[in-house]
């Protein structure tokens, strides 16, 4: 699983990785984890408000902070 954390690492893009490190580890799953700053990277996954989780190169969060459950859930139905 490949998970990339979008975002020029305001405090919304550092909760979201630290959230999704916390996900990972409860549900026992390894991934490889990126973090993207480079805007032009951030800007070709069309989205229009950060931060960003991509899995699989899907964006599935977009402008929001889920909690770590969510995170779970959105996790588990990737795998």
């Amino acid at each position: 699983m490949e998970i990339k954390i979008l975002g020029p690492g305001c405090p919304k893009c550092r909760t979201l990785e630290k959230v999704t490190y916390l996900a990972l580890n409860e549900l026992g799953v390894e991934a490889r984890v990126e973090k993207v700053e480079d805007i032009v990277k951030i800007m070709s996954y069309n989205i229009f408000y950060i931060p960003a989780l991509v899995i699989n190169e899907k964006v599935v969060v977009s402008g929001q902070v889920p909690s770590v459950n969510k995170i779970k859930e959105i996790i588990s139905n990737h795998l």
